[in-house]
C-alpha cells in the first residue's frame, strides 16, 4: 500500500536538492546538540520518512531513499517505512553496508553531499570529509532543506527555565565549574565549548522543557579559566532565573549569537571541544583561527557519578516510583478481563500513579506498553487509534519512567495477565535469571560493561538467543533517562565510548527476549556501582539495587534455573515484599506475599 504523503514530501525535497546541485541529502535525528531525544521542530527525518523511532538517519537521493536505523527498530521501522519508497538499512547487520559506505559505493567523483551542519555532528561531519575527500565530493552544510518544504513546522522550543535547589542538586555552581576547569586544565585547555543539553543543565543547576520527558532548554556554554557565558533564549529566563546566573556571575547571552560570538573570538585559544555533541557548523566556525582539543565533555563524567545527596534523593524516590509500579501490576492483574483495558488505558493509570508521588514532574519518556507480539518491537509505543486490548492471557511488557525532584526512574517489567506457553515461561525464567545474575555482579576495579555484559546475556546465549541491544545504561539524575559515559553492551565498533565503572555511576540491568510475530520480554532494574572491598589485589565493587519492583511469580519456572539462580531470585523478592509491603493496603499486600513468594 502506497504511503502517498511520504512520496509528495520526498518528491518536492528532491526538487529542492536539484535547485541547490545537491545530489544526497542526509537527515539524522538530531536537533543542534546531537541529543537522543528531539523536540518535534527538529523531527525532519519522520516528516520526510514516516519512521518514529528515536534512532535513525534518513538518505535520500535522485532516485531512491534508504533509512538506517539499529536493531531496536527493525520490526517498527518495517511496518513504518511500507509503501514509502524508502529502503530499510539494518545496521551491524551482515552484508548491510554503513552510510559511510553507501556513500562510497554510490555517489560519483563532482557530486554533492548535503545536510544541515548543525544537526550533524563534528565526529560525523569529519567522517564524511574523510570519506569522501578521495573522490572529490562537495558538502553543502549550510542549508536546512526542510525549512521550505514543512510548511506547518511547530515552533523553536523556547519553555520556561527553572533553577534547581542546591540542597537538591548537592553541589553549587562554582563547586561544578572548578571541578570542570580543573579537567580542561589536565586536557591543556584554556577554554571549553560545552554543547551537550544536560550537561549543560547539571553544571548551572538549571532544567528546562525544551524536550519532551527531557528536562533540558536549548543553550551552549563558553567557559574559560575565569569565565563562564551561557547562551540561552532570554524569553525563557524569568527575573528569578536571571538574578540566579548574575549572582553567581554568569554571563548571560542569546542562544542565537553563539555563531557570531566564536566568529569574534581572538585567533590562538585551546578550546576543549566533544565532537559527538558539537555540531559540524560550529566546529567548521571554530576551525577557522582557533586551536582545538578534540576531547570529551569533562561535565559528562562528572555529572554521571552522583555525589551523596543525588544518591540519598534517588533512593528515596525509586522506591516510591517502585510502590507505584507494585500498586499498577497488582490493579492490572485484578482488573484485567473484567473491564475493558488497552494499552494506553494501562499506560495511563500508571501514569496516574506516579502522578500521586508529591515529587512527581514528568515522565521520563513515553511509556511503552506492548501487548504480547506488540512487545517483540523493544521501542513500540500504542496510540488510542492504534492499539491492544487486554485479555486474561498472555503478557504485557510494560517499560516507563519518571521524573521527580529528587530522581529520574527507569523500570520495565512484562506481567502475565492470564495463561502463558511453555516457551513463554522458559524465556521469561531465563530473563530473570540474567536479571539476577548482573544484580550480583563483583568485580575488580577497572571493569566497563563490555567486562560484565556476558552475566546478562550467558543464560540467554545459551538458549541460541540474543537481543540486538545493550544490556544497560546511565540515568540522569532529574535530567535524561539515557546518559553516559557508562554503558552495558558486548559488542563495540568505532566511535563508541565505554567507561569505567565508578563508585556512584547508576546502570540499568534491563536484559531481554523479542520473538517477532510471538512475545517480548523485557526486565530492567537501575542499580549503582559502589566500592566494596580494597585489599592487596585492588578495589572490588558491587551494584546495590535501587528498582525494587516483583518479578512475576505467575511467569517462572525454576525447572530452568540452577541453585544460585533460585537464590538470588527468592533474595530480590523478599526484600521487595520487606520494602514495598509497608505503603501497601491489606488486599495488595496479601497479592505481594503470594506474588514474591513471602506465603
Amino acid at each position: 500500500m502506497e504511503n502517498k504523503v511520504i512520496q509528495d514530501r520526498l518528491a518536492l525535497l528532491r526538487a529542492k536538492m536539484q535547485e541547490e546541485g545537491i545530489d544526497f541529502y542526509m537527515m539524522p535525528t538530531a536537533d543542534f546538540h546531537n541529543s537522543e531525544y528531539v523536540n518535534d521542530y527538529f523531527k525532519v527525518r519522520e516528516y520526510f520518512s514516516n519512521f518514529t523511532g528515536s534512532n535513525g538517519t534518513l538518505l535520500v537521493w535522485k532516485d531512491g531513499a534508504g533509512l538506517w536505523t539499529d536493531g531496536r527498530y527493525f520490526i517498527q521501522a518495517e511496518a513504518e517505512l511500507e509503501g514509502t519508497g524508502v529502503e530499510l538499512f539494518r545496521m551491524l547487520q551482515e552484508g548491510v553496508p554503513s552510510i559511510e559506505e553507501f556513500l562510497e559505493q554510490n555517489i560519483q567523483q563532482g557530486q554533492t553531499l548535503g545536510f544541515d551542519g548543525r544537526v550533524i555532528a563534528a565526529m560525523d561531519g569529519k567522517k564524511y570529509e574523510k570519506v569522501l575527500a578521495k573522490a572529490q565530493i562537495c558538502i553543502a552544510y549550510e542549508k536546512d532543506l526542510a525549512d521550505s518544504i514543512w510548511t506547518d513546522r511547530p515552533d523553536f522550543p523556547a519553555g520556561k527555565v527553572t533553577v534547581l535547589d542546591e540542597k537538591i542538586a548537592g553541589k553549587s555552581v562554582e563547586e561544578k565549574l572548578t571541578q570542570t576547569r580543573e579537567k580542561m586544565a589536565k586536557d591543556c585547555a584554556n577554554a571549553l565549548l560545552l554543547t551537550k543539553l544536560d550537561d549543560l543543565m547539571w553544571l548551572f543547576n538549571i532544567r528546562g522543557c525544551d524536550v519532551e520527558c527531557n528536562p533540558v532548554a536549548m543553550s551552549y556554554a563558553y567557559i574559560t579559566e575565569d569565565t563562564a557565558t551561557l547562551f540561552i533564549q532570554q524569553k525563557a529566563l524569568d527575573t528569578q532565573v536571571s538574578e540566579y546566573l548574575a549572582a553567581h556571575h554568569i554571563d548571560v547571552k542569546e542562544y542565537d549569537t553563539v555563531v557570531d560570538f566564536l566568529k569574534s573570538l581572538p585567533a590562538g585559544n585551546v578550546i576543549l571541544v566533544d565532537n559527538r555533541y558539537c555540531s559540524y557548523t560550529l566546529y567548521k566556525t571554530l576551525q577557522k583561527n582557533q586551536q582545538l582539543i578534540e576531547g570529551k565533555n569533562p561535565t559528562e563524567l562528572l555529572k554521571a557519578i552522583k555525589n551523596p545527596v543525588e544518591q540519598a534523593r534517588m533512593q528515596e524516590i525509586f522506591l516510591k516510583d517502585s510502590v507505584a509500579v507494585t500498586k499498577f501490576i497488582y490493579w492490572l492483574k485484578t482488573h484485567v478481563g473484567k473491564e475493558k483495558i488497552t494499552e494506553v488505558t494501562a499506560a495511563d493509570y500508571l501514569e496516574q500513579k506516579r502522578r500521586e508521588i508529591p515529587e512527581f514532574l514528568d515522565l521520563s519518556f513515553p511509556t511503552i506498553a506492548g501487548y504480547k507480539s506488540n512487545a517483540a518491537m523493544m521501542h513500540y509505543e500504542a496510540t488510542p487509534e492504534n492499539c491492544a486490548t487486554l485479555e486474561p492471557e498472555g503478557m504485557l511488557l510494560v517499560d516507563s519512567g519518571g521524573q521527580y525532584l529528587g530522581g529520574t526512574t527507569d523500570v520495565t517489567r512484562t506481567i502475565a495477565l492470564g495463561p502463558v506457553s511453555d516457551e513463554i515461561k522458559k524465556h521469561y525464567t531465563m530473563v530473570a535469571a540474567a536479571v539476577m545474575q548482573l544484580t550480583h555482579a563483583h568485580w575488580l576495579y577497572g571493569c566497563t560493561g563490555r567486562n560484565l555484559d556476558i552475566l546478562a546475556r550467558q543464560p540467554i546465549w545459551d538458549m541460541d538467543i540474543d537481543y540486538q541491544c545493550g544490556t544497560g545504561h546511565g540515568v540522569g539524575y532529574i535530567l535524561n533517562v539515557h546518559e553516559g559515559p557508562q554503558n552495558m553492551r558486548w559488542r563495540f565498533t568505532g566511535g563508541m565510548v565505554e567507561a569505567v565503572f565508578e563508585d556512584g555511576m547508576d546502570i540499568t540491568n534491563e536484559p531481554g527476549i523479542y520473538i517477532q510475530g510471538s512475545h517480548g520480554i523485557r526486565i530492567e532494574n537501575v542499580m549503582l556501582a559502589k566500592n566494596d572491598v580494597k585489599n592487596e589485589y585492588g578495589q572490588f565493587m558491587h551494584f546495590e539495587t535501587l528498582t525494587w519492583v516483583p518479578v512475576d511469580r505467575e511467569a517462572i519456572d525454576e525447572k530452568y534455573l540452577n541453585d544460585t539462580q533460585i537464590k538470588y531470585l527468592h533474595e530480590y523478592q523478599k526484600t521487595v515484599y520487606e520494602k514495598i509491603s509497608p505503603y501497601l493496603n491489606e488486599e495488595e499486600k496479601e497479592w505481594l506475599a503470594a506474588e514474591t513468594g513471602v506465603k
